[in-house]
């Protein structure tokens, strides 16, 4: 990555991911026999990051804001192609007594050069620690409708609304109100 003016910066990185997909059970989801045998992608991610915090940790006023752009497929060869765009912007702003308020939202749209191209791996799930608290980690997708497997979605909305408030102040203890 590289600092382009204050607060932002870009990065641009490749990948080559080869995955072998084999010794299937017959109850496998049906995005996961689709995939069968050796899959291969070479991927381009490109980020664009805005970050003016005032501390990466207990922030109390600023924003942390980022796009980015990730492309498998033509021209780059393989087996897989997709292009997934994700939108991430938190907003921290001092309220009273010492606590905090933060906004948070984050909006991604993956679709597959051919039916079939965008891979479980690469698709959308909600759910666990700063996505939808309550449910478990990639528990909010889809399911395939022959087995209920959790598939991903090709489209994603995330709205994240917090107070935060000091417990132990010394001791950095923080308290929080959220709703997801």
């Amino acid at each position: 990555g590289y600092p382009i003016v204050d607060f932002t910066r870009v990065s641009f990185s490749y990948n080559y991911d080869r995955g072998d997909i084999t010794n299937l059970t017959e109850d496998a989801s049906t995005a996961i026999k689709d995939l069968e045998g050796l899959n291969v992608a070479h991927t381009v991610t490109g980020v664009a990051t805005r970050d003016s915090r005032d501390r990466v940790f207990h922030t109390s006023a600023g924003s942390d804001n980022s796009i980015t752009i990730k492309h498998a497929g033509t021209p780059f060869g393989g087996d897989i192609g997709f292009t997934k765009y994700v939108g991430d912007s938190g907003w921290y702003f001092p309220l009273f007594w010492d606590t905090v308020g933060m906004l948070h939202g984050r909006i991604g749209f993956i679709h597959g050069d051919r039916v079939g191209d965008v891979p479980v791996w690469e698709r959308f799930y909600l759910g666990g620690m700063g996505s939808i608290r309550g449910y478990d980690w990639r528990d909010v997708s889809p399911n395939d409708p022959e087995t209920g497997d959790e598939i991903g979605g090709n489209k994603m909305l995330q709205f994240n609304v917090e107070f935060l408030f000091p417990i132990i102040k010394k001791a950095g203890l923080q308290g929080v109100l959220f709703y997801d």
